[in-house]
């Protein structure tokens, strides 16, 4: 299956910015007690920074008259996030922030009985890219001579990704098959202790979004080989994409926030309303360019059209890599 930002996303980048969020009326309606603010992955990767950083976005300007209560469930690639919400005995108090594993766990885990479409869609607050990494011990510094060295150690060579059948297992599954490299893949619940672990050298590699090995790499631990975007990033304008080695590969994981099923329309439109002020915040903007994400507004309509292109591609891709 060939990915490009076009065909991943299911719409053009130019079309989803056109379609800004439409804000509802929310009739006056305002939480009553502390909001669950559930991150699906652990602590430490994209998803927990995104939120932690929204939670402070929020409680800076008082956009809020009760708090966001940021908790991390990344169990099961995510299971525990995903059952956590479409269980909630409070959906309109109940939200989440997601990324991939919204669409492949349910696809994996068909026993957890999770449908995504009885979602509430809130906010797209944008799509992460990848980039492989490695330790600057390894002594390598291209991705050639990656390559190289994974298939020099016949099998024996260790990456850790964020859970199994989700983005980065997706990516690393990819390009060993499009370079035919045998690699041990270890499974974390999140991408800071992926992160951690290549700093420690723990693992020999990764694919972290570009936020979670920012720190590491403007230490001068980690080298970036290559970026699985549609074109070179702005932060590693010496990277090459996975495109100019001859793939036509890219993969992007979303940052939205999702309310739990059952939530009322009027507790939709007033976290709508407060995320949207977020997303057009000072604070916010500066944070897609230092931490390299890609805006992707939509209201909610065009929303749930994604939400359906995202599982088919998933569906497919996932069916690709696991035969």
């Amino acid at each position: 299956m060939k990915l490009s930002k076009r065909n991943f996303l299911g719409l053009t980048l130019g079309t989803a910015l056109a379609a800004l969020p439409l804000i509802a009326l929310a009739d006056g309606w305002q939480p009553k007690r502390p909001i669950d603010f559930t991150i699906m992955a652990g602590a430490g990767g994209g998803a927990d920074q995104i939120a932690r950083f929204v939670q402070s976005v929020v409680d800076a300007n008082d956009m809020t008259n009760r708090p966001l209560v940021p908790t991390n469930r990344g169990g099961g690639s995510g299971a525990e996030a995903l059952l956590h919400l479409k269980d909630a005995r409070d959906a309109d108090h109940t939200i989440m922030v997601t990324l991939n594993s919204f669409y492949t766990t349910p696809i994996r885990q068909e026993a957890l009985g999770v449908n995504i479409e009885t979602f509430t869609p809130l906010t797209m607050m944008g799509v992460d890219p990848f980039v492989l990494w490695v330790h600057k011990d390894s002594g390598i510094t291209t991705f050639e001579q990656y390559v190289e060295k994974v298939k020099s150690m016949n099998g024996e060579y260790v990456m850790g990704g964020t859970g199994a059948g989700q983005e980065d297992s997706i990516v690393i599954a990819y390009m060993s098959g499009a370079y035919g490299l045998d690699i041990k893949y270890i499974p974390y619940d999140g991408g800071g202790a992926v992160a951690k672990d290549l700093a420690g050298q723990q693992i020999m590699a990764t694919v972290n979004n570009p936020a979670e090995a920012k720190g590491f790499y403007e230490a001068g631990q980690f080298v970036p080989l290559l970026a699985f975007s549609d074109e070179r990033m702005g932060a590693y304008p010496n990277v090459p994409t996975m495109k100019e080695k001859g793939h036509d590969f890219s993969y992007y994981n979303q940052r939205a926030i999702v309310g739990a099923p059952g939530m009322s329309d009027e507790a939709a439109a007033y976290y709508r309303d407060i995320f949207g002020k977020v997303y057009e915040s000072d604070e916010w903007q500066g944070y897609l360019k230092s931490e390299s994400l890609s805006p992707l507004p939509m209201d909610e309509a065009t929303t749930r059209k994604y939400w359906a292109t995202q599982v088919e591609n998933h569906r497919q891709l996932l069916s690709e890599i696991e035969n």
